[in-house]
């Protein structure tokens, strides 16, 4: 066997791995190990609320922390007649209210608690009342505290057969969404592991070639968790951001690792002995990791731009998950790769392993040879029916309608306080989410300020905004006064949210406009929803020019080839274009919605758009980099462009398909979730990842580069002082023929 010289980033850390693989173990573990203790002393530093957004909601909540007011948790029970026989004014009526006074009083729990009778909370119609309360101690961590008020309100319900007396409030709601979904998160995050070890097993045949890849995006995971921790300092985290970390970090450590050994596998049984085969793996598809990982980092880092903590958190939580696999991918796996040699074959399937046999060495897939044959066969055909069927699929995402999801939608009728949600908002409009004026001045007590506050409180509900009660909490102490107004509208957004451009655009400037060095933003949960919408929408052209742009000129550095970079591009925002067209079809159109269970849904949730672009942009280049990689070394090697299409996608057809299907099954446990948003984001990311690995690289990818034949090179001469990131491992590579194989083999 002749000496193989290599060079390049991904060549080189490949080869001291495998030389010097005892300490390339070692000091990976090591870095695992430090950034977990460093990240526990550290502690996570989790997103604020009054970071969570910019504008008006930004600015009363840092009102409210600057005053050092501590808001208490709020709960509501709401007193309604079943069959509208029985008034508030009865006695029967009467009697329920004392008796839920007395019941939530005796818990010791709470404070504040308020009669209907002396608030004025008796809805229009005179069936319905609301008695209110706060639960002492800090509002975080309420829910911990609200089981003995939620049993005593429970007592008193079954004293007074002939009414409804339900308890809703910040803290029961997450009480019983806790109780409800709690676990959903965690039996997700756990049955990745399994699932994508099982797909490993069916893939390699073999146990711990199996095992490698998982335990790679294990550990890249738990460093990354430790990461998070120091980082957050800086950049705050959130439990959103380490679900979004996991996933991602499953996904691209099992794909990388994947993509490895497949090619050490495949040089290995073409032939060449363990310390050639490692090394020609480290030098193509180590490459292929870094492009990919790199691009994909870029792509994260789009969610930076949007201006939301909550992204800004998944953003980089994400990048530092896949810069951490990309680099365990091309250093300590080879060296556990050296260590392993032949005993990576240990625990063998032998019927997958007699499948494998049967098919021959050479990697290439059947199936995927007889697709390629017909697409080569008829590129522009291929190319017109594939492209027109992905066009067609992503239309539907030409009327998409983003919101906010409400309770009913997020959650249907699987919870109780859905339809107690429902009924508060129905018999008090606005209610159960109010819009909060936070008014600060230099006296809140001025005679001047005090007339402005009653001005603002009639002109809400006389403009139509509000049908009252406008309740005014003053802080003297602070000069900080809290209004809380009903929005009409109530649960329906597109309603509540008109009412709140009202308060905000007429009532406002109206009144407490006019005094001269007062403040009053306007928050709430409708006011957040609004902000944050804008704030979304916003940010939508400068996250997909970043993420467009350095993903171009990453391709065209990293393949020297104008045509390449741009029809990566094209194909990619094609892939992201069908899966938009699938949710729209299925969550907001009701198409195939009772096979996933998103039956009257009826629209897409507002995060998800942006948040699924960045993810597929950035996941899809996994395969694209992997196969065109391929293509692109067979060319050199003196194929002709077709017949290296050709090699290329069919010789990367079972890792990507491995791939592909790993990712589908994790992503698929997410879109068996309860809540609506997590499971429009599951089966978003599984139908992309299917098209992409299937349409778009086996018959679209093939079909575009067969027509342009040689121009898949073009490389215009003004582009040539650009740096060069291609093959830079070196295409001068001396190997001694085997198997019949005559031909130079450069990696």
């Amino acid at each position: 066997m002749g000496k193989t010289e290599v060079r390049g980033l991904a060549a080189r850390a490949g080869g001291w791995s495998a030389r010097h693989r005892w300490a390339a173990v070692g000091i990976w573990v090591l870095f695992v190990v430090l950034a977990m203790g460093l990240g526990s002393a550290a502690g996570r530093v989790d997103v604020d609320e009054s970071d969570q957004l910019k504008g008006e909601t930004h600015t009363a909540a840092r009102i409210i922390e600057d005053a050092g007011i501590e808001e208490p948790a709020g709960e509501t029970v709401l007193i309604q007649s079943k069959g509208g026989s029985v008034e508030a004014t009865s006695g029967e009526f009467r009697a329920a209210v004392a008796d839920v006074v007395d019941a939530v009083r005796g818990t010791g729990k709470v404070t504040g608690v308020t009669s209907p009778y002396d608030a004025h909370t008796i809805s229009r119609d005179g069936r319905s009342a609301l008695v209110q309360f706060d639960l002492r101690g800090d509002a975080e961590t309420a829910a911990d505290r609200i089981e003995p008020v939620l049993n005593a309100v429970a007592g008193v319900q079954e004293d007074h057969g002939s009414l409804r007396i339900e308890e809703i409030g910040g803290a029961s709601m997450q009480k019983q969404y806790k109780d409800a979904f709690g676990d959903d998160f965690q039996q997700a995050e756990y049955s990745a592991v399994p699932v994508a070890l099982g797909i490993l097993l069916i893939a390699f045949g073999a146990l711990v070639a199996a095992l490698l890849p998982v335990a790679l995006a294990i550990t890249a995971i738990m460093a990354t968790m430790g990461l998070m921790g120091i980082v957050s300092h800086l950049q705050p985290m959130s439990d959103t951001a380490n679900s979004v970390m996991l996933l991602v970090g499953m996904a691209v450590g099992v794909d990388y690792c994947l993509f490895y050994l497949r090619r050490e596998r495949e040089e290995r049984a073409a032939g060449r002995d363990a310390g050639t085969a490692l090394r020609i793996a480290a030098a193509t598809s180590g490459r292929a990791i870094v492009v990919s990982g790199v691009t994909v980092c870029v792509a994260m880092a789009g969610m930076l731009f949007t201006g939301l903590a909550e992204f800004e958190a998944m953003g980089l939580a994400s990048l530092m998950v896949v810069a951490v696999a990309m680099v365990g991918s091309v250093t300590v796996l080879p060296a556990l790769l050296s260590l392993l040699g032949e005993r990576v074959e240990k625990g063998r399937l032998p019927f997958v392993g007699r499948r494998r046999r049967e098919r021959g060495t050479d990697g290439g897939s059947r199936f995927w040879s007889a697709v390629l044959r017909g697409v080569l066969a008829r590129p522009l055909v291929s190319v017109v029916i594939a492209g027109g069927t992905l066009l067609a699929i992503a239309a539907p995402a030409l009327g998409m309608k983003t919101q906010q999801l409400t309770l009913d939608q997020e959650f249907g009728d699987s919870l109780p306080m859905v339809q107690t949600y429902n009924r508060v908002n129905d018999a008090f409009p606005g209610g159960s989410e109010p819009a909060q004026v936070v008014v600060r001045a230099q006296d809140i007590g001025a005679p001047e300020v005090r007339q402005a506050l009653a001005d603002f409180k009639e002109r809400a509900i006389s403009s139509g905004a509000s049908r009252g009660p406008v309740d005014v909490k003053l802080h003297k102490t602070q000069n900080v006064a809290l209004v809380s107004v009903p929005l009409v509208g109530g649960s329906d957004m597109d309603k509540a949210t008109k009412s709140l451009d009202k308060l905000r655009d007429e009532v406002r400037p109206a009144t407490l406009g006019k005094v001269d060095g007062v403040e009053a933003p306007i928050t709430g949960q409708v006011a957040g929803n609004s902000d944050f919408n804008d704030q979304l929408m916003g940010s939508v052209v400068p996250v997909f020019a970043f993420v467009v742009v350095f993903a171009f000129l990453l391709m065209l550095l990293s393949f020297r080839s104008l045509t390449v970079a741009l029809t990566s591009i094209v194909l990619n925002l094609l892939s992201v274009a069908a899966a938009y067209g699938v949710l729209v079809a299925v969550f907001q159109h009701g198409w195939g919605a009772s096979l996933v269970g998103a039956e009257g849904v009826g629209a897409i949730v507002t995060w998800l758009p942006l948040f699924l672009f960045v993810i597929l942009f950035g996941l899809s280049m996994d395969y694209h980099v992997f196969v065109v990689s391929r293509i692109r070394e067979a060319r050199m090697r003196g194929r002709d462009t077709r017949d290296a299409i050709r090699h290329g996608v069919v010789t990367t057809a079972g890792v990507v398909t491995s791939a592909a299907v790993i990712m589908v099954a994790v992503f698929a446990i997410f879109g068996t979730l309860s809540m609506q948003s997590m499971k429009q984001m599951g089966v978003g990311l599984a139908a992309a990842v299917l098209i992409d690995a299937t349409v778009i690289r086996g018959v679209l990818l093939p079909a575009v580069m067969a027509l342009l034949g040689e121009r898949n090179w073009y490389f215009p001469k003004w582009l040539h002082r650009l740096p060069d990131l291609t093959h830079d491992e070196a295409p001068e590579v001396i190997a001694q023929p085997v198997r019949g194989e005559s031909e130079r083999l450069p990696v």
